[in-house]
């Protein structure tokens, strides 16, 4: 059995009247993720994640912003493209880990909504996903409400 890991990482501005889109969901707020695609921070960086973890280069490769098929694209089908990459590969996710850093809005009640849309999307079970949100407490641009950050690990598996 072959075992990988994977680290994403994805940052998005936020700006005045812009839908927000975060792990597959729309939030309503009245800031909203600036992106080539609907700005999907946390599905960004678990796309990278997967793609680093199976020796795939990265997202910006396979979905140049410089596409403009990809112009507002939902973020969701780029992780279906990202998880049949893995599985052409042989790959199997075993679980993901994810933070995102946020001020506002609070997500955790959005949270387990996430959850089971990402575990659609992967078709993977929603125990093997984990959404965590912290704030930086006013300090930095996510404190100032200018942007958005987001991390994942993720453990995949190839028998």
């Amino acid at each position: 059995m072959k075992i990988r890991t994977g680290i994403g990482f994805d940052v998005h501005e936020l700006k005045l009247n812009q839908k927000f889109f975060l792990g597959g969901i729309e939030i309503e707020h009245y800031k909203g993720s600036v992106g080539h695609s609907d700005g999907d921070t946390l599905i960004h960086a678990i796309c990278d994640a997967l793609l680093g973890a199976a020796n795939l280069r990265d997202i910006g490769f396979h979905f140049p912003d410089t596409n403009q098929e990809l112009k507002n694209i939902d973020s969701k089908i780029l992780l279906r493209k990202t998880v049949e990459l893995l599985y052409e590969k042989n790959w199997k996710i075993s679980n993901i880990d994810s933070i995102i850093v946020l001020q506002k809005p609070k997500i955790k009640d959005y949270i387990p909504k996430m959850k089971e849309i990402l575990a659609q999307t992967m078709k993977i079970d929603f125990e093997d996903i984990s959404i965590k949100a912290t704030t930086t407490e006013k300090l930095g641009f996510q404190g100032k409400e200018k942007g958005i950050s987001a991390y994942a690990t993720v453990l995949i598996i190839k028998d």
